[in-house]
């Protein structure tokens, strides 16, 4: 049984190879061109976010399974897998205190202005006639509220964790939605009274640049806005444009609509104000890396024993 990993890097470390595995190909990197040479005789792949669409699982007719090691699968080709008799699992669930941790994070990073704070301190305070320098206007988190949009297991976990710390949670119906369901409250509601929106929907069809510059409009001018999901979800150079503006007071953003970003990439250019980025690690803590690695080894030894676990095609 042949497995080939294709982007191995995206992990810190590997999984362990199965006892039953004849030829562990465990690869950092694969170049779309790569893709079929070195996947020609594999039977399973472990993939991150190397894309399997049709025109490549085509020329693979040795393939069986699919191990998707992350939770989103947008990267696969499902309606090809399932023509194909080609099983695909993923990993669900596995960071989802990791990622949840991480936006509260981000709460206090941009409610406190900790980032301003902490590049200036050096400087300032020894210069200061008194003990305490005043730079940005640093906002409580309780009394706060907090717009969810997606009410999955991440979704869930970060309104769970606001409101221990005193916020009012809404959780935002569909855009658009002629009524709304019990417990959730209109997606344009949740856009105007939110102190902070935080993003946790897959990228769909439906939700591809839900944020946009007329979503963007109708926050207050003092919200914040978090995407710890899909870089999709947001029109990237709307938002650009909406922080030179001020039309919201800020962001901050653990992925991005390419990634790695070309560095013309409009929100990684140095005008841009008021705007957090991390290089999508909110759900690398060491427990959420732990967590994964256990599930692809669990989705392999299922898949081997004939009872395929997580499957998603």
């Amino acid at each position: 049984m042949k497995i080939v990993t294709l982007d191995g890097d995206t992990l810190p470390h590997a999984p362990q190879r199965p006892h039953w595995c004849t030829d562990w190909r465990y690869r950092g990197t694969t170049s779309l061109a790569e893709i079929v040479h070195v996947l020609h005789d594999a039977e399973i792949v472990i993939t991150n976010k190397v894309p399997l669409r049709a025109d490549t699982l085509r020329q693979l007719p040795a393939l069986r399974y699919v191990c998707v090691a992350a939770t989103g699968y947008d990267c696969i080709d499902l309606t090809s897998c399932r023509e194909r008799g080609v099983v695909v699992s993923n990993v669900p669930g596995y960071s989802t205190r990791s990622v949840a941790e991480g936006v509260i994070g981000f709460l206090f990073a941009l409610r406190r202005h900790l980032v301003d704070y902490i590049n200036h301190t050096r400087s300032a305070w020894p210069a200061s006639t008194h003990f305490c320098v005043h730079r940005q206007p640093i906002q409580d988190i309780c009394g706060a509220t907090l717009g969810v949009v997606g009410k999955g297991d991440i979704g869930r976990a970060v309104g769970e964790m606001a409101q221990a710390l005193g916020m009012k949670v809404l959780y935002a119906d569909r855009q658009g939605s002629q009524e709304v369901r019990p417990g959730y409250t209109s997606f344009e509601q949740v856009l105007a009274q939110s102190d902070v929106v935080t993003l946790h929907c897959p990228l769909t069809p439906e939700t591809k640049q839900l944020i946009n510059l007329a979503a963007l409009a109708q926050m207050k001018p003092s919200a914040w806005l978090i995407n710890t999901a899909r870089g999709g979800l947001i029109n990237e150079t709307d938002l650009a444009h909406a922080l030179r503006q001020g039309v919201i007071a800020g962001a901050a953003l653990d992925v991005l609509s390419s990634e790695p970003p070309a560095a013309s990439h409009p929100l990684l250019q140095a005008d841009v104000p008021n705007l957090l980025l991390t290089p999508h690690i909110a759900w690398a803590s060491q427990q959420g890396v732990a967590n994964l690695l256990r599930g692809i080894e669990n989705n392999l030894d299922a898949f081997w024993q004939g009872t395929a676990r997580n499957v998603v095609s």
